[in-house]
């Protein structure tokens, strides 16, 4: 799964980088330790053009009675998002772009969870595929995302058996369905050529720590 990442592209260059309208109340950045239920900066289709919204990581379905009324949804995978009915409308038509450094991945050594730092080699911006959902009951309303996840191979199996499903920019619109239908083949591991990892240090076990020391490679 993908339950923490890191960006540090600022909105206006996240704006340019998808070619999207900004929204004016975007989520702060930089952020090296984004959890499940805080603001993302998303980039999804909205009047037949790209715009770039603040959205809650954190997917809520739209029979909830609250935004946690069920599991906390941050990510959808790929194998059952056609049939699963929290997900499958959106993935549909409502199909996002989420822009990071990289993200966090965890192993186990001696039953303590050792972190891992996952970014691209070429250091462009990871861009994950998601879904987003708006969900409201009474005066209460949010728009919420996940990241769509498929079997990690590779590297990546060694620590983990989900990774996010990577896009390259000429797959962008596609996914977006701005190239219309046949967006599924894109909802594969990406080769070991497009990503590397490094150890970090314990601090990012906490959903409470933050600065730029937590990507930093692990001494040693």
């Amino acid at each position: 799964m993908c339950g923490r990442f890191a960006v540090t592209l600022p909105p206006e260059a996240m704006a340019q980088l998808f070619e999207a309208a900004p929204a004016n109340d975007l989520a702060e950045v930089p952020n090296f330790n984004v959890c499940p239920t805080v603001p993302v900066n998303v980039c999804s289709l909205g009047d037949g053009r790209r715009r770039l919204t603040a959205m809650r990581w954190g997917f809520v379905p739209h029979w909830y009675k609250t935004p946690t009324d069920g599991p906390l949804l941050i990510n959808a995978r790929s194998e059952t998002i056609a049939e699963k009915p929290a997900f499958r409308e959106a993935a549909r038509a409502r199909r996002c772009l989420i822009a990071m450094d990289g993200f966090y991945e965890w192993d186990r050594a001696g039953g303590q969870k050792l972190p891992w730092f996952i970014h691209r080699r070429d250091g462009a911006p990871m861009v994950v595929a998601g879904i987003w959902q708006a969900w409201a009951r009474g005066d209460e309303a949010l728009t919420a995302c996940a990241i769509v996840t498929t079997e990690a191979g590779g590297a990546m199996a060694d620590i983990h058996n989900r990774i996010p499903v990577i896009l390259e920019p000429k797959d962008w619109a596609l996914w977006l369905g701005e190239e219309g239908r046949g967006a599924a083949p894109l909802m594969r591991a990406a080769p070991d050529a497009v990503y590397a990892m490094y150890r970090v240090g314990t601090e990012v076990n906490s959903n409470r720590a933050s600065g730029a020391g937590l990507v930093d490679p692990l001494a040693g």
